[in-house]
């Protein structure tokens, strides 16, 4: 019998096994987030709005699309759920009150989230997993079932209200596109190529300038609008990401998550979640590159049809990295431990990308291609895999673990070795 084949990893080695996903996932994510880091925001979306759209580019934003665009960010929302709720199970077992611990550490994670977003990046995420964590509670005595049903019902609700959006971009394509056209419509349409097509070229100048000027211009431009993609992503997608904290919660408590299922039956969610998922994402990148990124492409395949598809593939990517875990090596021990320095890897990569990209730094912003801007991503991945091992042989946590740690605790908690 071989290494995967084996029924489950040892007791004391589940939880290393959640670190080994977290790891996996806090560096997959920049995968897509070095592009919110070095281009203007359309870029995220679309490449024809900047970054380059053919060749290598177009390769580049393909591969990223079909295997990483939003299947990271999902893993770690899943592991989010599935560690709010193992902090919740050992408050308990020690006798605390859970809700003052859990929304002690939501509400400090929103405080580092603003904080996080204002000062020096408009893409946290921090802020948004605080506010939905806070609802998270309320479902954490739920079985397995109930909690799969509840996500189902989200997903399926998080899809219906994206399908209106390529219905109101096709319509107002055709408003705008009369002779008698009026201003408000024309206005509408530009509206939606600002958002996810080629926006005005004004729109470009000013994010180009902002991001390449000194650090009080871009903190300028993430006031602009601060509060609005605070509240945006809570409208926006904040059915989804309770899918995926819900799920989290599920998987944890099956045992998924803590490592505990027989190797069969992580390759049979893999080849489900690959074979379901990759040849749809594939059909809709073919798709919305056929139809020359139009907004109503973006919208349609992107933001509408991927989404219902998304959670098999985040399930898919769990299977196969723990399935690897198995295989336990200096890879994996180096990954567990980026995974347990999760919230200061993320954060560090923030520090690092901004003062590499921004003005204020090294000034890059808007000068790479999006193939180009991968070499920044290995480049931190082995910054990463070097540091969090050689840091956590001398001390408990990451600086950031223990800051929050501290302050949701209200005590300096003890942090070396």
């Amino acid at each position: 019998m071989t290494t995967m084949d084996q029924p489950a990893i040892p007791q004391s080695d589940r939880i290393a096994t959640l670190d080994i996903v977290r790891g996996v996932a806090v560096m997959g994510i920049l995968t897509m987030n070095i592009v919110a880091f070095g281009m203007p925001e359309a870029a995220y979306f679309n490449p024809r709005a900047y970054g380059g759209d053919a060749g290598i580019d177009l390769i580049a934003y393909l591969v990223n699309f079909v295997l990483f665009d939003g299947k990271m960010r999902g893993l770690f929302s899943f592991l989010f759920g599935a560690s709010a709720l193992l902090v919740i199970e050992r408050a308990e077992a020690q006798g605390l009150s859970a809700a003052r611990v859990h929304y002690a550490r939501m509400g400090w994670l929103l405080v580092f989230g603003l904080l996080h977003l204002y000062l020096f990046w408009w893409g946290d995420i921090l802020n948004h997993y605080a506010l939905i964590g806070m609802i998270l509670f309320r479902f954490r005595a739920w079985g397995i079932t109930a909690l799969v049903k509840l996500a189902i019902t989200l997903i399926a609700a998080q899809t219906l209200l994206l399908a209106g959006l390529p219905v109101a971009v096709a319509m107002n394509a055709a408003d705008a596109s009369r002779p008698n056209a009026t201003a408000e419509a024309i206005e509408t349409r530009q509206g939606f190529e600002n958002s996810f097509g080629k926006p005005a070229p004004k729109e470009i100048a000013s994010e180009l300038a902002a991001y390449r000027g000194s650090f009080t211009d871009a903190l300028a431009k993430r006031a602009e609008d601060g509060a609005t993609r605070v509240l945006g992503a809570l409208f926006g997608v904040g059915m989804e990401t309770l899918t995926y904290m819900l799920l989290g919660m599920a998987l944890f408590k099956s045992g998924m998550l803590r490592g505990a299922w027989p190797a069969a039956r992580y390759r049979r969610w893999l080849m489900i979640g690959f074979g379901i998922g990759i040849p749809t994402y594939a059909a809709i990148g073919w798709f919305v590159a056929s139809a020359g990124f139009s907004a109503f492409a973006v919208s349609l395949g992107v933001l509408l049809l991927a989404t219902p598809v998304r959670p098999l593939m985040i399930i898919g990517w769990a299977s196969l990295i723990i399935l690897l875990a198995r295989m336990r090596g200096w890879l994996t021990d180096r990954l567990a431990a980026a995974g347990r320095m999760a919230f200061t890897n993320y954060l560090m990569t923030t520090i690092l990308c901004t003062t590499f990209f921004n003005g204020y730094g090294s000034g890059f912003y808007g000068y790479l291609s999006r193939a180009e801007l991968y070499l920044v991503v290995v480049a931190i991945w082995a910054l990463i895999l070097l540091w969090s091992k050689p840091w956590l042989a001398h001390f408990r946590y990451g600086p950031f673990e223990w800051l929050w740690r501290s302050l949701a605790r209200g005590s300096l908690q003890p942090i070396r070795r």
